[in-house]
């Protein structure tokens, strides 16, 4: 038991230090991105056609993840003044009613979010309203539509013969932009279930961090008291 334990600690290392890794990575290519483009406009009088598509690209994927990984910090701030009002038994059982209730919205998050990306991959929707009862394999296959501006890129050509019937692609295909959408989805469903984990182990009370605010003005009155 305390190997498996050990186990899903080191995996969950892992993905905290992906998480931030790719947050870092596109904090700085959005950085690079727009200060090229400044620079390029200004100096040059000239601008990279594409930059202002990739920047809210990036833009969405550091939401998304960020979301995810706050999750994971238990970061995301919250209203928690009548669960502090309880007794610690009532407060357990109301973080695991608000847990159960996230991990609903989050699994219907992951299914829309597949729903809505999956024909752009050339792959199949899903049927049922609330929950996957199989794919549609009517699904409209959208895999030749294109981004706006981003060009595409050479060593990812090899989706060509898979996904466009061999022809070339001009621009970037938004399946793959797009592939944020389930791959957050899921992190973030991942996260709730971890936090259910711990509220249901005693590790924690509930799935937000409320006092943000009350601690920073602390922190000021004490500076200026020093």
């Amino acid at each position: 038991m305390e190997t498996k334990s050990n186990l899903i600690d080191t995996v969950g290392l892992y993905v905290d230090r992906i998480e931030r890794v790719s947050i870092a990575v596109i904090l700085a290519l959005m950085t690079i991105v727009t200060f090229t483009n400044v620079v390029l406009r200004y100096v040059f009088n000239d601008s990279l056609i594409w930059g202002l598509e990739v920047t809210l690209v990036l833009f969405a994927w550091l939401v998304l993840l960020g979301i995810s990984h706050c999750m994971k910090l238990f970061a995301h701030i919250g209203v928690d003044f009548v669960v502090n009002s309880l007794r610690p038994g009532w407060r357990k059982l109301f973080g695991i009613f608000a847990s159960v209730i996230c991990i609903a919205y989050a699994f219907l998050l992951l299914k829309g979010s597949w729903d809505y990306w999956a024909p752009f991959a050339g792959l199949y929707e899903t049927t049922g309203h609330w929950f996957p009862t199989g794919f549609d394999w009517n699904t409209r296959d959208r895999a030749w539509y294109e981004t706006d501006q981003i060009p595409m890129l050479d060593f990812l050509r090899f989706f060509e013969p898979l996904l466009n019937e061999g022809e070339e692609y001009e621009k970037l295909p938004r399946f793959i932009p797009y592939v944020i959408l389930p791959f957050a989805s899921l992190l973030i469903f991942v996260r709730f279930v971890q936090g259910a984990i711990m509220i249901l182990n005693g590790k924690a009370e509930t799935l937000i961090v409320s006092h943000e605010v009350e601690d920073a003005i602390s922190t000021d009155s004490q500076r200026e008291t020093d």
